[in-house]
C-alpha cells in the first residue's frame, strides 16, 4: 500500500460522517489487542484552546526527556500532523503499514454493518503507532465532545484537562452550555486528576459535580494564571511564580491556555519529573499553525482558525490589540452548521472591508449567501470564488501599512495558508 492509497482508504470513510459512541471503536481496538492500554495519557477536551494546551504540554514533556505522542485534529498543512511523536509526524511508511494491518478488521466489521468512521480509524492508527513506538506519554485531544468521543476509550489519564467551553456542535452535543459541559466532563475518570479553569456558572456546576462524583483531585487553573509581561505579534511573555515564560502563541486568551497547561504540569508531577527548565523550553518552542499565526509583517497578516463564537471573541480581542489604527481587511468563510450570526457579531465593525469565500467542504456556506449575512455587520462585503485572487485582493485593499485577517474555518485556513506563504514570498 502506498501513502496516497493509505490516505485514500482513510478518507473513504469520511462519507459516514461523525457518529458519537464508543462501541465501534472499542470493538476495533479489542481486535487490535487494545493498544491504548499500553501507554499513559493526558486527555484534553473543550470548545476552544485544546490545540494550544496540547501543543504546550507536549513540548514541555518532550523537553523533560519523555518520548511524547501528540494527537490533534484537524490538520492544517499535512494529514500526518494529527499523529506526532516528539514533534515529528508519523512517517508515511508507518501510516501505510498500520493502515494495511487495520483495514481488514474495518472491512470485517463493515460486513456486519458495524461502520468505522474516518476519525475512529485515525484514532486507532494513532493508538497503534504510539504503542509500537513505546511512547512514555501521549497528549490526546478529543475530536468532538468527550463522553462519546472515540478518544475516550482510554483508562484513567495522568490528568483530564478541560479548557474553555462555549456553544458549538449543538446538534450533537446539546443546545445549552450545561449539556455541552456534560459531554466534555465525560473525560473525567474515577480516581483521576482534573484540571479546569472556572468559567460560566452553568459550566462550573456540571464540571465540579462530576469531579466530586468521580473522586478526582481538582486543580483549579485560575490558581495558575500567569502575569502578562508583554504581548506582540511575535508572542506573549508572562511570569508565573518567579519564572519567566515566553510563548510564541499570541492573544490574551493564551494566558488562560497557559494557566491550564501549568496546572496540568503540576498535576502530572506526582507521576513524572518535569523540571522548570523543561517548562521554559516547552513554552518557548510551542507552535501550532492557524492559531493567530503571523504570516506577514507588511501588511500584517494573521491566519486564525476561529470558527465559533468563543474563537471569534478571542479573535476580536486580538484584532483590537494588534491591528489598532490599521486599515484591516478580513477574508472569511464559514461552515453552514456553525453559529455564523453570533460569530459575526463579535467582529462587527472591525474591518474596512470583508471578502467572503466558501471553504472547500460539503458543509460550507456559499460565498454569496455568507456575504449577504455579513452585510448586516459590515459596510463593504465582497463575495469571491477564486482563493488566489481573494488573497491578492485583500493585500491590495489593506495596503502596505494595513492588515489582513483570515478566519472563519480551519478548512479555509488550510486552503489559504500555502497561498499566503506564496504571496509573501513573491512580494
Amino acid at each position: 500500500m502506498t501513502y496516497s492509497q493509505a490516505v485514500d482508504k482513510i478518507n473513504s470513510l469520511l462519507k459516514f460522517g461523525s457518529r458519537p459512541g464508543l462501541d465501534r471503536i472499542e470493538t476495533l481496538l479489542d481486535k487490535m489487542g487494545r493498544p491504548q492500554d499500553k501507554t499513559k495519557f493526558i486527555h484534553v477536551a473543550g470548545t476552544n484552546g485544546k490545540g494550544s494546551v496540547c501543543t504546550i504540554l507536549s513540548g514541555v514533556l518532550r523537553a523533560a526527556g519523555y518520548k511524547t505522542g501528540l494527537f490533534l485534529s484537524p490538520f492544517i498543512v499535512d494529514f500526518r500532523e494529527r499523529i506526532q511523536i516528539d514533534g515529528e509526524m508519523i512517517p508515511e511508511q508507518a501510516l501505510c503499514e498500520i493502515t494495511e494491518d487495520i483495514m481488514p478488521l474495518v472491512e470485517e466489521m463493515a460486513a456486519r454493518d458495524e461502520i468505522i468512521t474516518e476519525f475512529e480509524l485515525v484514532t486507532a492508527i494513532a493508538f497503534e503507532w504510539y504503542a509500537r513506538s513505546r511512547c512514555d506519554v501521549v497528549v490526546l485531544e478529543t475530536g468532538l465532545g468527550g463522553l462519546l468521543d472515540c478518544t475516550n476509550v482510554i483508562g484513567t489519564p495522568l490528568a483530564s484537562v478541560i479548557t474553555s467551553i462555549s456553544l458549538d456542535h449543538t446538534a450533537v452535543l446539546g443546545g445549552t452550555l450545561g449539556e455541552i459541559a456534560f459531554q466534555k466532563a465525560g473525560i473525567i475518570k474515577h480516581g483521576g486528576k482534573t484540571v479546569f479553569l472556572p468559567q460560566q456558572e452553568e459550566v462550573n456546576r456540571v464540571i465540579m459535580d462530576t469531579v466530586k462524583e468521580r473522586r478526582n483531585a481538582f486543580y483549579n487553573a485560575s490558581d495558575y494564571m500567569p502575569k502578562l509581561l508583554s504581548s506582540s505579534v511575535k508572542g506573549t511573555k508572562m511570569r508565573f511564580k518567579g519564572q519567566e515564560l515566553s510563548l510564541p502563541l499570541i492573544g490574551a486568551h493564551q494566558l488562560k491556555n497557559a494557566a491550564a497547561a501549568l496546572a496540568a504540569i503540576d498535576a502530572m508531577r506526582g507521576s513524572l519529573t518535569i523540571p522548570d527548565k523543561a517548562v521554559e523550553k516547552g513554552f518557548a518552542n510551542a507552535f501550532i499553525p492557524a492559531r493567530l499565526e503571523l504570516m506577514n509583517d507588511n501588511p500584517l497578516v494573521l491566519l486564525d482558525g476561529a470558527h465559533n463564537p468563543g474563537g471569534m471573541k478571542a479573535l476580536s480581542d486580538a484584532v483590537k490589540t494588534y491591528c489598532r489604527g490599521k486599515n484591516t481587511v478580513c477574508v472569511i468563510g464559514m461552515l453552514r452548521d456553525k453559529d455564523s450570526v453570533t460569530s459575526l457579531s463579535y467582529i462587527k465593525g472591525l474591518f474596512s472591508s470583508v471578502i467572503a469565500l466558501s471553504p472547500d467542504n460539503p458543509r460550507a456556506m456559499p460565498a454569496e449567501e455568507f456575504a449577504q449575512e455579513a452585510r448586516a455587520y459590515f459596510d463593504m462585503v465582497i463575495p469571491m470564488h477564486d482563493k488566489e485572487h481573494a488573497v491578492k485582493r485583500a493585500f491590495e485593499l489593506a495596503g502596505e501599512d494595513g492588515a489582513v485577517v483570515v478566519c472563519g474555518s480551519l478548512y479555509l485556513a488550510a486552503e489559504l495558508r500555502p497561498i499566503l506563504i506564496r504571496t509573501r514570498n513573491e512580494r
